[in-house]
């Protein structure tokens, strides 16, 4: 298509102003009702989620029971079978998880924020379609089928970084955690015995911070199409973004090493990622202005 019929194109698709309003109107419309369909589904099954979501501290639990188990020794491989879920726990000597509230509501509230939160990622994609629809009819053709492959990337890699939180990172979390408990020492006891509205905190802000964390490609991408980076100007900051992403790590994450280095790794590789991603949309752009200077 030329630069001429795509000018048509976009002239096609201008309507005034009150018709965008109306547009605008109707998406919004349909993305309310998208979440309070995914939130009334969410609440009906909120007791079945947040036990879902306590899974990561059962086998944290299941950790300090292989840790415990008389007259075995389990070595770091181990415990890391066992929080993948790969390595039985033994039932008889695993402890059981405790969880409280303290106010009368409290538990009930946490319900209505884990509902909340669970149908905006069940909509995401209804919401997202609906944004794409709406700015669609001002993008040329190549910019739309450009912009597609980011509406698909984005949910995956979030779900990525998601899934690395409630299988990796949330069981050692807790599990350092456990672990420093003062338990049988004599008549003292220090137990942890966490907030059901403290534990859904901790859940959503690592999912939060790792599925945004994960965004790096979509971002750094998009700044590509859009000319402000370039795959040059990526690499020789390599050293600088090294340090930012450590320094990122260090901010949303708990305070220990194996944390910090589980976002801190999986960022890094992103950042590289990023890099070829950028590298490819400028050797495509080369490509098509080389084709449009031949036809033209």
């Amino acid at each position: 298509m030329s630069a001429v019929d795509e000018e048509h194109e976009i002239e096609a698709s201008r309507a005034p102003l009150l018709d965008h309003l109306i547009e605008l109107r109707g998406r919004l419309i349909i993305s309310a009702l998208a979440l309070t369909v995914g939130f009334l589904v969410c609440f009906a099954f909120s007791t079945q989620i947040y036990l879902l979501l306590l899974a990561p501290f059962e086998r944290a639990a299941g950790m300090i029971a292989l840790q415990k188990t008389p007259g075995v020794h389990h070595g770091a491989f181990d415990l890391l079978l066992a929080v993948l879920g790969l390595k039985a726990v033994p039932i008889t000597h695993a402890p059981s998880i405790h969880l409280v509230f303290t106010a009368p509501l409290e538990f009930f509230f946490t319900k209505i924020k884990l509902a909340g939160f669970g149908a905006i990622v069940v909509t995401f994609p209804v919401l997202a379609f609906q944004l794409y629809r709406f700015v669609a009819p001002g993008l040329y053709r190549r910019e739309r089928k450009a912009f597609l492959p980011f509406l698909v990337a984005s949910p995956v890699l979030f779900l990525m970084g998601a899934a690395l939180v409630y299988f990796i990172m949330l069981p050692f979390v807790l599990w350092f955690s456990l672990n420093q408990q003062i338990v049988g020492v004599g008549t003292v006891s220090v137990e942890l015995l966490p907030k059901v509205s403290d534990y859904l905190t901790l859940v959503t802000a690592l999912l939060l911070a790792f599925g945004l964390c994960f965004q790096l490609p979509v971002v750094l991408s998009l700044l590509g199409m859009a000319g402000l980076v370039n795959a040059k100007m990526l690499s020789s900051g390599r050293r600088y973004a090294i340090v930012a992403v450590f320094v990122v790590a260090a901010i949303l994450t708990p305070p220990d090493p194996i944390s910090m280095m589980t976002l801190a790794l999986p960022g890094l590789l992103l950042y590289e990622i990023s890099i070829l991603c950028v590298w490819l949309i400028e050797l495509r752009q080369k490509r098509e202005a080389a084709r449009e200077a031949v036809a033209a």
